[in-house]
């Protein structure tokens, strides 16, 4: 009788080792270090050691190469997620406040609803009519139309620069995150034109989803077992942009609204060329 029973658990055993080994068959090692990182906190800063400070705002093209690992995919493969899809994603499961682009500070005062989201990604539910093949006639259903979270093909940045004299160092720091929808017109009869839009969708506070980015990877295209986090890929400043706008006493104006064209990479240059300026200027030989 004993030796039934082992033999019963001896089986039992067997099956439980193979069940695991086939939940693991993509993987040889068990991926731990994003999965249970957190963010790496700021230092602390007194408002007595900021000498100086600016608002930037900047542009991430996610068609720039650098930046695909942003934009890639377009739908969720396996462990592997967009930047923007994460980001609806903490809004949906996580608590992550969304913020109206309405406020000309962007000092994420106005929050936005699921719904007003869904909106602005041409999403939520839609009537159509089908024939029931049980009963041959023509019956309305509604269906959840998917977010466009593949036409988000940038993403406006406002970052803050500060000298902090304490530490005698020129830092930055983002602020908030703005996913930019980039997509064609539609004509009356809902097919395509040739004139473009953009569109900002929301915007989300950085601190308040630096912890989920800070668990997420972003992929690697030289070495699946080297990836970061997508915290460190935006902490590290490994992202390839250009300069949108500086905090300014004209209504926090963009440069396209007083440039246009080449013109308008000129400016970026020079405000970025002032920066560099600032703080070479901040220091005495």
């Amino acid at each position: 009788m004993k030796r039934v029973v082992l033999i019963f658990v001896g089986i039992a055993l067997t099956a439980i080792v193979t069940m695991n080994a086939r939940a693991q068959v993509t993987e040889v090692y068990a991926r731990e270090h994003i999965a249970n990182k957190s963010p790496i906190p700021y230092s602390y800063l007194r408002e007595a050691d900021v000498f100086w400070a600016k608002d930037i705002y900047r542009m991430i093209d996610l068609k720039q190469k650098q930046n695909h690992s942003l934009y890639y995919p377009t739908s969720p493969i396996g462990d592997r997620i967009s930047l923007v899809d994460l980001i609806l994603k903490g809004i949906d499961t996580e608590g992550i406040r969304a913020f109206s682009t309405d406020d000309r500070l962007n000092e994420f005062t106005i929050p936005l609803t699921r719904e007003q989201i869904d909106g602005v990604f041409d999403a939520g539910v839609d009537t159509i009519k089908a024939i029931d093949v049980s009963t041959n006639q023509l019956v309305e259903s509604v269906i959840n139309k998917p977010r466009k979270t593949d036409e988000v093909k940038q993403i406006l940045v406002k970052e803050k620069w500060f000298f902090d004299r304490n530490h005698s160092v020129m830092n930055v720091r983002i602020i908030g995150l703005c996913p930019i929808r980039v997509y064609n017109k539609l004509d009356d009869q809902g097919m395509p034109t040739d004139i473009v839009l953009r569109q900002q969708t929301f915007w989300v506070y950085f601190d308040e989803i630096r912890p989920l980015l800070s668990n997420h990877e972003i992929y690697n295209r030289n070495n699946d077992a080297q990836r970061i986090s997508f915290d460190d890929f935006l902490m590290q400043r490994r992202f390839n942009s250009y300069i949108w706008a500086e905090s300014n006493v004209y209504d926090n104006r963009w440069i396209n609204s007083y440039t246009v064209g080449v013109d308008c990479l000129l400016e970026a240059e020079r405000i970025k060329d002032w920066l560099f300026n600032i703080e070479h200027d901040l220091w005495e030989y």
